[in-house]
């Protein structure tokens, strides 16, 4: 089953928030460290992020003030950012998923960032280092869709489309330290 996340960094974040996340290693505080209860209480979370805390207490063992102390204190560490749903992208209609690399034309880096951002079938953009600029997800309904889609940054810049026939490893967290 394809997951769709509803939070997008790329697409919602301001350019001050962009910039604080991105900011050179000697800018950034240190890791934080995490104990096995953290660990453990951040993978229940991940598992199912609506749990109630007296369920998340029971799991980690430990009760539900000293759970819900964890929870503000990792938030407060930025350990967790936030809650997401996950939605299933069939069950909305998108029957393709593809992967575009994006090339920007001379100039027009800024620009095609811009159109990238205001296309809401583009769930997800990186930007990226090599020959090309952006690497960008994108559900869609129908290849026709992706044509139309497509005509809108090819203006600015050239593309490279995959089309996903499977995703062996969906999102996850990345390992706990």
């Amino acid at each position: 089953m394809l997951k769709l996340r509803l939070e997008c960094p790329f697409a919602y974040e301001s350019k001050a928030i962009m910039n604080k996340r991105l900011a050179s290693p000697a800018a950034r505080p240190a890791p934080v460290t995490l104990d096995e209860t953290d660990r453990t209480l951040i993978a229940a979370l991940a598992e199912d992020a609506r749990q109630p805390v007296s369920e998340l207490a029971r799991r980690i063992g430990l009760s539900a003030p000293s759970t819900t102390e964890r929870l503000r204190r990792l938030e407060a560490q930025g350990v967790i950012e936030g809650f997401t749903v996950s939605l299933n992208p069939r069950a909305l209609g998108y029957t393709l998923q593809a992967i575009v690399r994006v090339k920007p034309l001379p100039g027009q880096l800024h620009l095609v960032e811009e159109v990238i951002r205001r296309i809401p079938e583009f769930v997800e953009c990186d930007k990226v280092t090599g020959d090309d600029c952006f690497i960008a997800r994108l559900y869609l309904h129908s290849i026709d869709q992706l044509d139309e889609i497509l005509a809108k940054v090819t203006e600015r810049a050239e593309t490279s489309t995959a089309i996903v026939k499977s995703t062996p490893v969906a999102r996850r967290l990345p390992p706990l330290p």
